[in-house]
């Protein structure tokens, strides 16, 4: 038997547990929650990791190690298969209009263009990055590549000075 099978005959939701409606249900007077504490009153939550007060074991567990998530480059990854198969001949390929097209969610993130699959079409593709493969297949069939820049980019600076009032920079108004 199969869980999808189970959920026809049974029914999609669970039917919710009425609780504090005498001793007969099993979940009479402190309707399932013990006796006393946070946890027996309302608006109480126990957050993400907590073990009652001991030192949680992420405290416990030794800090190795470096990640560069937070530095790492996003980009909306496509195939030149895809193109083959989404696009028109002598089509303008850009962010923009594969997010239109429906191909990619959005043209917030970079476009990077791979090369697997084959293609046949004559396109002008426009991205932040190509893989080698995919600028030969582009350009052996008479397409053109173009590469956007990156943005580097940088604080912003502060433009205006501190503002010192008329009467001096110790402050008697």
């Amino acid at each position: 038997m199969m869980i999808h099978e189970i959920t026809i005959k049974v029914g999609k939701y669970k039917v919710r547990r009425r609780v504090g409606r005498g001793h007969g249900s099993g979940r009479g007077k402190t309707s399932g929650r013990g006796h006393k504490g946070a946890a027996s009153r309302s608006g109480w939550k126990r957050r993400a990791g907590y073990e009652g007060g001991q030192m949680p074991i992420i405290r416990r567990m030794p800090k190795r190690g470096f990640t560069n998530a937070p530095f790492r480059r996003l980009y909306h990854v496509v195939n030149v298969k895809t193109l083959q198969a989404r696009c028109v001949e002598g089509a303008e390929v850009t962010a923009a209009t594969l997010a239109d097209a429906g191909v990619i969610r959005d043209a917030k993130l970079p476009l990077k263009i791979l090369g697997e699959g084959e293609l046949t079409k004559k396109l002008t593709v426009t991205a932040a990055k190509f893989s080698a493969s995919a600028k030969a297949k582009i350009e052996a069939v008479g397409g053109a590549v173009t590469a956007v820049p990156r943005i580097k980019w940088t604080r912003p600076r502060r433009t205006n000075e501190r503002k010192v009032s008329s009467a001096g920079p110790t402050g008697a108004r």
